[in-house]
């Protein structure tokens, strides 16, 4: 048998090394899966059915150490290999249709399939993330994004739980104390885009203009965040099919919250998985709300999950896309003013990151995240103004129409640009494309054209001093004022207070030494509606006058903030940091402030929690045992902050004490 699986795997290399999709096409996966949070792990039966297209002697499954039993090929045990990786089926593969592989397989996934909050009091979910760790590692599927498939999964789960997957909800049958759940897509997608999760939820449902049921999941405690997390959402939805003039291409559009998610959100196939740092109240809304992400996951529903790169040379074809489309659907709910505003931004940003060498071409596969998504967004401004409104809008229809299910590379909408237009697009592909710096004049010529840009750029006191006292008085957009405060925060005049919530949030982060004349109108900041102007004016208010250090402290003692908690974590470390306050209770702040470095809590307010202590240079044994398992968390960005402070605190005598003594109790 050695010899045999030598020779099946020599002839195995023929097609693993070409493309797999030239010899057959996947077209249906339906998947009986039951996730087991004991051990991590899931269980399935997987029926798949393809098409052979060339006669071949081998196709395969990704399937990232993955275990396999009864593996059957239209009903009959077929020679097979398991490398870990691949899952191999050898036989004389012949031109035919409908055939059928079935098989049982058991995974515990080490990335893709989260189990969170089962061991803490996190929310208890699992929660999928496909996009650059490979669905395989918990489904056997085909990473090639190349192969479009029909996912269809029916889940078996602890009937206390939602269940929430791609497509639509076909069945629902009790087991016992469990429920069996079945969706049904009825279109193909990359394997990246399948979803699922797990979790108590509630939902709010609704129709877009256009007929599709919208599904917005939300805690059953977060009731009352419901309608500032999802504000727009409906009216968006209404905007890019209008926009894009190609119809929702899916069955319905869900969304779903989870902890501790590695991104903001993944576009998932009708189903929207995002950060539950994004489910707000009101006032959090006019400091960091979900409208950005909302519209531009769901921009990816048509660029990305419709039409589909052939590989990351084109990947600005997703991001890009999806960037632009999210910045209309803002044009739309907030004005003109603030989409012309953010591709300043965004132009700023790129001029930086060519000023560090750091420029590369869209097309270049390795490009920062910065190119893909901003450079690429300002690529479809400029087109859009280089080739008309008309124009654009049409080419853009007629590459979804084209390629709808299919996947594209940038040739395919450049040539669909060009015959609308009747212009050759060389030019422009070869400045905006193809180079490795950003055209910044060209981008600032553009925007220049707008009144209110020539106004917030005019607007410039570190090169023109004798005008910041007009500027501060004149009236400026609040962009401007906002600009001139945070240049020159030492010469605002009462009078600034009154121009709004963005100005008054650049005096908060700004002003930082408050002149007696300024002290009530700035005490007033404290009432504001910004949870990040709270937080500032505490702070320097705190540091400004001892005296009434007291005062400012019970103001703001409920005040929890943002979802990362900023306003009550700053509140706790100047509680402790305030000798004659509540002394009584230091203990309590001081206990609440290390709990917060818990995994109970998402990793935002565990950071927070680490930086105040480590500020503070305090900490606990109780911290110094979460920060070490915060060095394991699935976040790579959170892992690698923790790595960093552990290290700094290894350096301690302190530290050292603690780990005796947990390697004492651990003995």
């Amino acid at each position: 048998m050695k010899y045999v699986f030598v020779l099946l795997g020599f002839l195995f290399s023929s097609i693993a090394f070409s493309q797999q999709t030239d010899f057959v096409d996947f077209k249906q996966i339906q998947a009986r899966i039951v996730p087991d949070v004991s051990t991590k792990s899931v269980s399935g039966n997987l029926t798949i059915i393809f098409d052979v297209l060339k006669s071949t002697d081998s196709i395969f499954l990704d399937a990232q150490n993955i275990t396999f039993s009864n593996v059957l090929l239209n009903g009959s045990a077929i020679t097979y290999k398991n490398d870990g990786k691949k899952l191999i089926l050898f036989n004389l593969f012949k031109v035919s249709k409908e055939n059928i592989v079935t098989f049982q397989y058991t995974a515990t996934p080490k990335k893709a399939l989260y189990f969170v909050g089962w061991n803490n009091d996190a929310p208890n979910q699992v929660w999928t993330q496909g996009q650059g760790k490979y669905t395989s590692n918990w489904l056997p599927s085909i990473d090639d994004m190349n192969d479009k498939i029909e996912f269809d999964l029916t889940v078996e789960f602890d009937s206390n739980f939602s269940v929430i997957s791609n497509g639509k909800l076909i069945d629902k049958q009790i087991n016992g104390a469990n429920t069996i759940w079945s969706y049904n897509m009825n279109q193909p997608m990359a394997s990246y885009l399948v979803a699922l999760a797990i979790g108590k939820y509630d939902k709010n449902e609704d129709l877009s203009g256009s007929g599709i049921p919208l599904e917005m999941y939300y805690y059953p405690e977060d009731s009352l965040k419901v309608e500032p997390t999802y504000r727009y959402t409906k009216q968006m939805f209404h905007f890019l099919e209008t926009e894009i003039g190609v119809p929702y291409p899916w069955q319905n559009y869900k969304q779903v919250p989870v902890h501790d998610f590695l991104y903001s959100g993944m576009e998932n196939t009708g189903t929207t998985i995002f950060a539950d740092s994004f489910v707000i109240d009101s006032i959090a809304f006019n400091d960091k709300n979900y409208v950005n992400v909302n519209a531009h996951e769901l921009a990816h529903q048509w660029f990305g999950n419709l039409v589909t790169e052939t590989s990351g040379t084109h990947h600005w074809l997703q991001e890009g896309f999806a960037t632009y489309y999210a910045l209309l659907v803002e044009q739309d709910v907030f004005g003109e003013n603030y989409y012309y505003m953010r591709l300043y931004e965004y132009a700023q940003e790129l001029l930086e990151q060519d000023s560090r060498n750091e420029g590369t071409s869209l097309l270049n596969p390795k490009s920062s995240s910065a190119t893909f998504y901003k450079k690429g967004a300002w690529v479809l401004h400029a087109l859009r103004e280089k080739i008309g409104n008309e124009a654009f809008k049409t080419a853009v229809k007629n590459y979804l129409e084209i390629y709808q299910f299919k996947n594209v590379e940038t040739t395919n909408f450049i040539q669909e640009a060009e015959k609308v237009s009747g212009q050759n697009l060389d030019a422009f592909v070869a400045i905006w494309l193809e180079a490795d710096t950003f055209p910044y004049n060209v981008a600032m010529a553009s925007l220049e054209q707008l009144e209110y840009m020539q106004e917030f750029l005019m607007a410039d006191c570190e090169a023109k001093n004798a005008k910041c006292d007009y500027y501060l008085t004149a009236p400026l957009s609040a962009e401007a004022k906002a600009k001139i405060v945070a240049q020159v925060p030492e010469r605002i005049s009462g009078d600034v207070f009154n121009k709004g919530l963005k100005v008054r949030q650049a005096i908060a982060k700004n002003l930082v030494k408050i002149p007696l004349t300024l002290k009530s109108k700035y005490e007033s900041l404290l009432t504001d509606k910004s949870y990040i102007t709270i937080e500032s004016a505490l702070y320097n208010l705190w540091v400004n006058f001892p005296e009434n250090r007291a005062d400012y402290l019970n103001k703001t003692k409920s005040i929890v903030g943002l979802p990362d908690k900023n306003v009550r974590l700053l509140w706790l470390v100047l509680a402790l940091s305030t000798p004659d306050y509540e002394a009584e209770n230091k203990k309590l702040f001081f206990d609440e402030l290390v709990a917060y470095t818990s995994a109970d809590y998402g990793f935002e307010v565990r950071q927070g929690a680490f930086s105040y202590l480590n500020a503070l240079q305090v900490f606990p044994e109780t911290a110094i045992v979460n920060l070490i398992e915060a060095t394991n968390h699935h976040s790579w960005q959170f892992k690698s902050f923790a790595k960093n402070v552990l290290n700094q605190l290894s350096n301690t005598e302190e530290y050292e004490l603690i780990i005796q003594r947990l390697t004492k109790k651990n003995q």
